[in-house]
């Protein structure tokens, strides 16, 4: 695995001159040409990058998703994500662009912490960003202007204003994504299926039992996608969050054995994954304004 802990590196795997600036470059995708013979190529950037790449002549795969790059693709990678590229005979020329950041040139700006905030940063495992032309030819000139603003002198007021430039990227980024979420709601109402039928299978089997309450993380992992792009779509969608979900579920299962069955508030606790009874009457009047006994006497 190739690992790159500077730009300079990166740079020169490429084939590309130096860096003109040590911590934030511009790459032109069509000058990139691979310093490698091999035919899957994996790497390791110790540096954010987000690529805006067409006609890209290889299979990706970051987290456990593939892409092929045929049309206005936007990808955005974090610092210590795992690339793996197999690269395919080139029957065109592939272009875009492509943005390195260090975290160093964010040191000491809100945006070295608020770029956390920015969850397609986790979305490897699932999902990048279609664009239109449109949308492509905005962030294009964005992403010109900084790399015209390090070409300048630099003062101080050019980190300002390419950290500027960069929250102005990634804020169109966030409304693209959005975006993206109402319109593909075919593929994102399969999420929400998918979603349902693991809830009810956990609930009715024995994992619940075995395994306790699911998680955020285990659901998102089932679902093979990220937690926070889950979450995101979710919320687009419904208007509630993953953990939100779960809940409901949990309750709807909880009123159903409570109405249906002689089982005991402890027993129906247990089957739907508390280690204590306590908890489980907590949660329960939390989202249902009564205590269980309550409920189960209203049916009697």
């Amino acid at each position: 695995m190739h690992t790159f802990n500077t730009l300079s590196e990166f740079h020169k795997f490429c084939a590309l001159p130096k860096p003109e600036h040590p911590l934030i470059s511009v790459v032109n995708y069509g000058q990139v040409d691979y310093q490698t013979i091999e035919k899957q190529i994996t790497w390791m950037q110790n540096f954010y990058s987000i690529g805006l790449k067409r006609d890209i002549q290889a299979k990706v795969r970051y987290g456990q998703q593939e892409y092929d790059f045929d049309e206005g693709l936007l990808s955005f990678i974090g610092p210590r994500q795992v690339l793996q590229f197999e690269m395919l005979p080139r029957e065109k020329k592939p272009s875009g662009w492509l943005l390195l950041i260090h975290p160093d040139f964010l040191w000491n700006t809100p945006l070295a912490k608020t770029i956390k905030n920015y969850e397609f940063f986790g979305y490897a495992i699932n999902e990048a960003l279609f664009l239109s032309e449109k949308e492509e030819n905005t962030l294009v000139d964005v992403l010109l202007h900084i790399q015209q603003e390090y070409r300048s002198n630099i003062d101080k007021f050019s980190q300002n204003i390419i950290i500027a430039q960069l929250e102005l990227l990634l804020n169109y980024a966030e409304r693209y994504y959005q975006r993206q979420f109402l319109t593909r709601k075919i593929n994102n109402h399969e999420v929400l299926v998918r979603l349902e039928n693991l809830l009810d299978t956990y609930f009715n089997g024995e994992e619940a039992i075995d395994k306790g309450i699911p998680t955020v993380q285990f659901v998102a992992d089932t679902l093979n996608v990220s937690s926070n792009y889950l979450s995101s779509l979710l919320k687009v969608l419904t208007g509630q969050s993953t953990q939100q979900h779960i809940h409901e579920k949990l309750i709807e299962k909880a009123k159903e054995k409570l109405s249906t069955t002689q089982l005991s508030v402890s027993e129906i606790a247990y089957t739907l994954g508390f280690e204590h009874s306590q908890s489980f009457s907590k949660l329960f009047k939390s989202k249902t304004k009564q205590s269980p006994l309550a409920f189960r006497a209203s049916f009697n």
